[in-house]
């Protein structure tokens, strides 16, 4: 049975946003690396990575109904 998280990527990485991003299905054992690899994502622009508004790293497993939000790195000053 698939698990299903809600996708949200930001800034210049919305060009990656699957169609089905609300409905996400991932595996049991997924990690953000994973989709970042599935959905071909550069590794160096997925920058912030965010699992229910908490900071997390990109070999962070995900659970079901969990909300991944990913940001390219950011500049300003």
């Amino acid at each position: 049975m698939a698990w299903h998280i809600t996708l949200k990527l930001f800034a210049t990485l919305r060009a990656y946003i699957p169609a089905n991003a609300e409905q996400y299905a991932i595996a049991p054992g997924t990690t953000v690396a994973d989709i970042v690899r599935d959905l071909e994502i550069p590794v160096k622009d997925a920058k912030l990575i965010f699992i229910n508004s908490i900071r997390k790293e990109l070999e962070t497993p995900l659970q079901d109904g969990d909300r991944l939000g990913i940001f390219p790195p950011v500049g300003g000053g």
